[in-house]
């Protein structure tokens, strides 16, 4: 009996084993299948030009502001004291020792350059990427709080309530986002900011109304979750609550929201994810997040392969550590 269980043992791991190889086989397929792809097509690869568009020296120019004479050059340390003297009074620049481009005595125009200095800047990629991420954030936690109260909405027995948030949610989720960003920006925006404008008061940028459709159209999905949350706990809890004297509004709070946001967590941070695949759709309202960059980047450079294979390993980077910790959490709650 030790001797088959030890032999099924033995058959259990050499399986497991076998199917871990062939999985590497299939991967390994998979890239010598697009290697000897790229080698059969006319195509210069120039994989060293991509890293300036994540970062990049940019050399930094210290104008005049105004015509005068260089009356003292002060060296302290690092940098130097320059102070030009003209019809306006003495101006004081504070620039690096290096690379000064002017002496004591030289008479200069407004626009001269002065000194100049290299400093480390994001590159449009880095830059699309800090964009996509803000966009991400703010619509989840806006999606959030409307998905919180639409899904109160949806169980609440007032049928004004709980019908507005119906034909919210079937609107939105019947729509395409596409569709939602058109409308909040061309639509909605063009009317609030032309009330804006009258009224002498800052308009809205195309980035807050492409995170209010992001966030509306997350609010309806998550409305959706925080309802199905609410209804998974057990009804008896409710009336437990209610028989030792808590009003509606406290068992929200202590009884039943404390258990299902535990079990809407999962499907929450599944829709992180899908919203920071969706928000590259706000490149069609002038809004350079990530996809739009690589675009621009693509249209200045014609490097199609290089830019965007790029972006999507940077789109992989930011989605897969958080189906990472979808799973993680669906395993501790598992196990709870």
């Amino acid at each position: 009996m030790k001797l088959s269980t030890n032999l099924q043992r033995f058959h259990n791991r050499v399986t497991y084993y076998l199917w871990i190889g062939v999985f590497f086989l299939a991967i390994g397929g998979i890239v010598g299948t697009v290697y000897y792809a790229t080698l059969q097509i006319k195509y210069v690869w120039r994989w060293y030009r991509v890293p300036q568009y994540f970062v990049y020296h940019e050399e930094v120019d210290i104008r005049a502001e105004n015509d005068g004479e260089v009356k003292a050059i002060a060296l302290k340390g690092a940098e130097a004291l320059i102070q030009v003297k003209g019809s306006e009074g003495t101006q004081s620049y504070r620039v690096p020792t290096q690379n000064i481009k002017v002496h004591e005595g030289d008479l200069i125009s407004a626009g001269d350059s002065l000194a100049t200095y290299k400093q480390w800047r994001p590159g449009i990629l880095m830059q699309g990427l800090g964009i996509t991420l803000q966009a991400s954030v703010s619509a989840i936690f806006f999606g959030i709080l409307i998905g919180l109260c639409g899904g109160l909405a949806r169980v609440s027995s007032n049928p004004a309530l709980k019908w507005v948030s119906l034909v919210y949610v079937e609107i939105i989720r019947g729509s395409p986002l596409l569709v939602q960003v058109y409308i909040w920006y061309f639509a909605i925006g063009t009317m609030i900011n032309q009330i804006l404008a009258r009224q002498g008061l800052k308009q809205i940028s195309p980035m807050g109304y492409g995170v209010a459709a992001l966030a509306f159209c997350a609010g309806a999905y998550l409305t959706e979750i925080v309802r199905a949350g609410i209804q998974s706990i057990h009804r008896g809890q409710i009336e437990a609550a209610r028989s030792v004297g808590m009003t509606y509004a406290q068992t929200m709070r202590y009884i039943v929201l404390p258990q299902a946001l535990r079990r809407i967590l999962p499907p929450l941070a599944g829709e992180f994810i899908s919203m920071i695949k969706d928000s590259s759709l706000l490149g069609i309202i002038a809004v350079r997040e990530l996809l739009k960059a690589t675009r621009e980047v693509n249209t200045t450079t014609l490097q199609p392969f290089e830019l965007f294979f790029t972006c999507a390993v940077l789109y992989l980077l930011l989605t897969f550590p958080l189906s990472m910790i979808v799973r993680y959490i669906e395993r501790r709650m598992s196990t709870a």
